[in-house]
């Protein structure tokens, strides 16, 4: 059987059943659009996640007893911890004109000294930026120099986890729900379109045909129905991204751009995974309950 036969006869099998066919991908197209616009946002809140994270900074306060030299000693070796992207040695004066830009009073002309302590501003890389992480991180520098006092904000921090925690498990069921429900519904017209024809396909069966020689025009008119579902989706999204929210709200566009860039292709080739796997699975169990007669 060649390939351009099954290619002809998937396309013959949507022409005989136009409505259904236009039925399928209208109800795929919406399903689509629903999957790629809840993704893009789901995307750009991980990505808000990221950014929340690599800002997440650890102070830690060098005692009295630690020396100038020691102090950038352990600058040094902290840096080489893993997931730390930086480190940066804040001195007594640097500590004091923080302090000046932050409430715009010289806290030395205040108190006549200077009694804020130096510090070392520890940043993560954004994957490392976990509270699991940072407080296997603590013991580490502890060793590192003992005589410290280590400081972050572990509720902001647990905050920003129990919410990517709660959003992907959203995230991964409704998006779940939807791609389950776009595959029943190509599989149901493709098992429709292949019960009207049921008497064609007996005898092709009594004839000897292949399993294979029966199915791939329909599994092929699946996949046709998903890419087509799939492109007409990343097109509406595209205007509705690219043109309506870029002309009346550029701030949230900008937000969403970078993860839209990577739905479009991605819908496609959903649309298209999704139209081979429910028509797949259909005439697979209808060629099964076909030959138990």
């Amino acid at each position: 059987m060649s390939l351009s036969y099954v290619v002809k006869e998937g396309f013959s099998s949507i022409g005989r059943a136009k409505l259904p066919a236009a039925i399928t991908v209208t109800i795929s197209f919406l399903a689509l659009v629903l999957l790629g616009l809840f993704s893009t946002v789901s995307l750009s809140f991980f990505d808000v996640i990221q950014e929340l994270r690599s800002r997440v900074e650890l102070e830690v306060f060098l005692g009295e007893s630690i020396t100038e030299p020691q102090a950038v000693d352990a600058v040094r070796q902290i840096k080489k911890l893993q997931g730390v992207r930086d480190a940066i040695y804040v001195s007594k004066d640097d500590a004091a004109q923080t302090f000046s830009h932050d409430f715009g009073e010289d806290i030395v002309k205040i108190l006549g000294s200077n009694p804020l302590p130096r510090s070392i501003r520890l940043k993560f890389l954004p994957d490392y930026a976990r509270p699991e992480n940072l407080q296997r991180i603590v013991p580490e520098i502890r060793a590192i120099t003992p005589d410290v006092d280590i400081r972050y904000n572990q509720a902001f921090l647990g905050q920003i986890e129990r919410n990517a925690r709660l959003f992907t498990i959203l995230t991964g069921g409704i998006g779940l729900l939807i791609s389950v429900g776009t595959v029943v519904l190509i599989g149901y017209t493709i098992r429709l379109a292949m019960y009207s024809r049921q008497e064609k396909i007996r005898t092709m069966r009594l004839v000897g045909a292949t399993y294979w020689f029966i199915g791939a025009p329909y599994i092929i008119e699946g996949a046709i129905q998903g890419l087509l579902s799939g492109l007409l989706a990343a097109f509406a999204v595209y205007l509705m991204f690219d043109q309506l929210l870029l002309m009346y709200e550029p701030a949230v566009y900008k937000v969403l751009q970078p993860s839209a860039l990577t739905i479009y292709p991605a819908m496609v080739l959903l649309g298209l995974a999704l139209g081979i796997f429910g028509s797949a699975l259909s005439v697979s169990k209808y060629l099964r309950a076909v030959s138990k007669r």
